[in-house]
């Protein structure tokens, strides 16, 4: 007997960076997605942010068939429902709040949910993980975070360096994610997490999202789904299955522009490696190529040992029931 579709599993995706199509918005529809964190912001600043607001206004009304906002938990439900894929919009920098507190609020009754409160550089609340040096949660820093959980705007910290994020997960009163990244122990470069950081933000709460980005994983676009799914277990058994979801970094359709711009934005003349070579967007792994392929992540969690239900949690029940707090004005 069909499963229904209340009772399948939620497939939700806490960070993608696609250069939207039709034919992309299609797949996921395929694939089944149930929701999405989108980013609207890498290096942009309000107004800036704004515009891809209205972007993506444009795009929620020719393809309506396909997509809606998503502003609270329960829109997952609805767009499941309707057959659509909800869309929740996420900064990666803060640059978008400028240097101005009252725009948290404003980009938060205009959809934003989820901000970094920092990318990779320093920024006005604190410390990127490409900086030498790491001075933790300025005092700004200190008063977003208290007005990000008094809206219910979840904090991310997947680019931020090891004390700043430390001391966030100590002074949020809600719990945070870190919505994409993998545990260093697997595969150590910058981005990845100690298990400082990950026994710190899971034991307060806060979610995991795993990384299907290239550089992010163990032997790169090679990286085998047997590999990834290791990894997985073990996490699993160090911070709990209920900590961990699926943040793809998903960076389809772009060119080899994009990683220039995500990387580097205005800051400089001359462009870093950052340690990861030439900027070139690097293709994904076999067993992800696009929104379609969630059900080879599904099948390779469970041929590593994990349940159908754990793995529906993986692949989205987690998240679900992460954003339902987190969404929630305090």
């Amino acid at each position: 007997m069909a499963m229904s579709t209340e009772a399948k599993p939620y497939i939700i995706d806490a960070c993608q960076y696609c250069n939207w199509s039709p034919e992309i918005l299609g797949q996921l529809r395929e694939g089944g997605v149930d929701a999405i964190s989108v980013t609207i912001c890498y290096h942009e600043d309000f107004r800036e942010t704004v515009e891809n607001l209205i972007d993506w206004n444009r795009m929620f009304e020719r393809h309506g068939d396909l997509i809606m906002p998503g502003r609270t938990a329960a829109d997952i439900a609805v767009a499941r429902k309707a057959g659509k894929t909800a869309v929740f919009f996420a900064s990666q920098n803060p640059s978008c709040i400028e240097d101005d507190i009252g725009l948290v609020e404003v980009l938060h009754q205009l959809g934003l949910r989820v901000m970094q409160l920092t990318y990779n550089n320093q920024s006005l609340l604190g410390t990127g993980c490409y900086e030498q040096t790491d001075s933790g949660i300025t005092r700004m820093g200190r008063e977003v975070i208290k007005e990000m959980n008094r809206l219910g705007m979840l904090i991310d910290m997947s680019h931020s360096a090891e004390r700043t994020t430390l001391e966030t997960i100590d002074l949020s009163a809600r719990p945070i994610s870190i919505t994409h990244a993998n545990p260093n122990f697997w595969h150590e470069v910058v981005r990845n997490k100690s298990d400082a950081v990950l026994k710190a933000l899971t034991a307060r709460g806060g979610m995991l999202g795993l990384s299907l980005y290239p550089y992010h994983l163990k032997g790169g676009s090679e990286c085998a789904v047997e590999s990834f799914a290791g990894m997985a277990r073990r996490l699993a058994d160090m911070i709990g299955i209920d900590n961990l979801g699926i943040g793809s970094d998903l960076c389809q359709g772009h060119g080899n522009g994009i990683i220039e711009w995500m990387r580097v934005g205005r800051w400089t003349k001359a462009p870093p490696t950052m340690g990861l070579g030439a900027p070139v967007l690097p293709p994904q792994p076999a067993w992800f190529r696009d929104n379609r392929d969630w059900g080879k992540i599904r099948a390779g969690l469970v041929a590593h040992g994990f349940t159908e239900a754990d793995a529906g949690k993986i692949l989205g029940g987690n998240w679900h029931r992460f954003f339902a707090a987190s969404f929630e004005a305090a």
